[in-house]
């Protein structure tokens, strides 16, 4: 059972129908001007305004790109340099996604000045620490919609208001929400907004980026000007084509798999929370994605737990897929104020609406019976029961664990 659709999601058999036939029969360029390319850009046409009606927007103020980190390079970057003549401070959170986090250690590399906001244990900034942080050299804010690891959701219609008021550019990277809940440029007042195909049962290797009418920004790829001269290379059509289908698709059936989403979520929550002493979800429990929770569990380590998982076939993540690999605490639950120990114990759940196929009680099972056996072994667990296993030294009686 694949439960890390934070990560990637399986393409659709009507996005793959759709994109066919532009990898075989309609592989015209669509700069040119012949019958073929014609087709092309009028297929390019079809799925930017797919991707517009499916955030409130102008077909022409969607700009393609090849997935989510380039959208916000392109955003941060093209703003940042643009602007340079206004001023060079930036304010941003310390739970942004790496292709974020790292352009913006790029831009200070450079001279740029960047705020980084702290969240709280509920994972959301608070808006007074927003408008402490801005100064008269603030020309950017960057805030994501809805963090790709523990789901929270920031309120971002309300800093977009503030960002108005003080007429400073804003971007939002909402990645993981766009097709999980509604995103409206207009209602959520951004001049930038973040897009990804793979996200939503689309291509991998395509995204979108969203430039509000009027917000110029500076290209970050030169060459046949094509994208408006914003996004120079010749369009992916198949993907595009596909990330068009996606996007009417995801806004058609949003309703109803954002239910269905909330009831599996919910119900594995409860369960997990019920069944297995120690353990905690990260993250607002109100204000979070539909699809997605993010657990904790006392003295293990998450990595085994993942491998434990596959082994009985269920696959999910420990965090970002983006940085999976590497062994360091996650900076989004550090900065929850966690200890880096009981960081490395989380375990991510990203549910798409087909999860609605697997038993939520047997999985609970499993994990129950993956975190017991990894805790048997645990020098952590252990070192918090007595000799006898009887009477917690730290928790007294009352103690769940013993």
């Amino acid at each position: 059972m694949y439960l890390d659709n934070s990560a990637t999601t399986q393409v659709s058999d009507e996005v793959f129908k759709e994109m066919e036939p532009y990898f075989t029969k309609e592989f015209g360029n669509p700069s040119t001007l012949y019958s073929i390319g014609r087709e092309s850009k009028k297929a390019l046409n079809l799925a930017r305004q797919r991707v517009a009606d499916a955030i409130n927007a102008k077909p022409e103020e969607i700009i393609f790109t090849s997935g989510g980190s380039e959208s916000d390079n392109l955003a941060i970057k093209g703003l940042a340099f643009k602007l340079r003549n206004r001023g060079n401070h930036i304010i941003t959170t310390e739970i942004e996604h790496p292709a974020v986090r790292d352009t913006l250690y790029f831009l200070e590399s450079i001279g740029y000045d960047v705020t980084y906001l702290p969240v709280y244990e509920n994972g959301i900034i608070k808006v007074e620490d927003l408008e402490d942080a801005i100064t008269d050299e603030t020309i950017l804010i960057t805030i994501m919609h809805g963090n790709n690891e523990i789901g929270t959701i920031q309120p971002i219609e309300e800093i977009g208001k503030i960002a108005r008021e003080r007429k400073i550019k804003f971007h939002t990277d909402a990645v993981q929400t766009f097709g999980k809940i509604e995103v409206d440029v207009e209602k959520l007042n951004v001049d930038l907004l973040s897009l990804s195909s793979h996200k939503i049962n689309g291509p991998k290797g395509v995204g979108a980026l969203y430039i509000k009418k009027g917000t110029r920004v500076e290209p970050l790829i030169h060459g046949g000007g094509q994208e408006r001269g914003i996004r120079s290379g010749t369009e992916n059509v198949p993907g595009i084509v596909g990330f068009g289908k996606a996007c009417e698709l995801a806004s058609k059936n949003l309703d109803e798999h954002y239910e269905k989403l909330i009831s599996i979520r919910d119900e594995l929550i409860e369960k997990v929370l019920a069944t297995i002493p120690e353990a905690y979800v990260n993250g607002d429990m109100e204000h979070r994605l539909p699809n997605l929770v993010n657990f904790r569990f006392k003295a293990i380590e998450g990595e085994s737990l993942i491998l434990l998982l596959d082994a009985k076939g269920y696959q999910a993540s420990t965090g970002s897929a983006c940085s999976s690999n590497k062994l360091e605490a996650s900076p989004v639950l550090t900065a929850l104020g966690l200890d880096p120990v009981d960081v490395h114990g989380s375990l991510r759940i990203s549910l798409a609406p087909e999860s609605d196929s697997f038993d939520v009680d047997e999985f609970v099972n499993v994990i129950a019976e993956s975190v017991s056996r990894l805790r048997q072994m645990s020098p952590l667990w252990n070192q918090e029961l007595d000799y006898d296993g009887v009477m917690c030294k730290k928790h007294g009686d009352d103690c769940r664990m013993c």
